[in-house]
């Protein structure tokens, strides 16, 4: 996020040395008296200082957008985060019921079985004695 803001504070600074650089309508010297010059090197450093200005402004403007998309980014990424989260875990409690269910059915064949066998050994048993 800091790495964010100062490459926008560098933009905006070469912006402003790029502007300051531009070249000037050339007036002719022998025209201007001391006054002129000075009225006019004022009137060229309002417009810069108005221009640096204006484009911090929007450097600015620009890192509170990107801050705002970050979090946004953040806030979407946690939701989905945890929405899967969420279903992962109904996943696993559902396939544990499953299981679950498959194992007592399983045990109560087993003991079913075991109770068959047992009963029909019990029988088998009286038929022998008997005879």
């Amino acid at each position: 996020m800091k790495k964010h803001f100062l490459s926008l504070a560098v933009v905006a600074m070469l912006g402003f040395a790029v502007q300051s650089c531009d070249k000037k309508e050339t007036k002719p010297e022998e025209n201007l008296t001391l006054g002129n010059r000075v009225d006019s090197l004022t009137t060229d450093i309002e417009e810069v200082k108005d221009s640096a200005v204006s484009k911090a402004e929007s450097a600015a403007a620009k890192a509170k957008d990107a801050t705002e998309t970050a979090v946004q980014d953040v806030k979407d990424g946690t939701k989905k985060a945890a929405n899967d989260v969420e279903n992962a875990a109904k996943k696993t409690a559902n396939d544990v019921k499953d299981a679950t269910k498959k194992g007592a059915e399983k045990v109560e064949n087993a003991a079913k079985a075991a109770k068959d066998g047992t009963v029909k050994t019990a029988k088998d048993v009286n038929e022998a004695l008997k005879k």
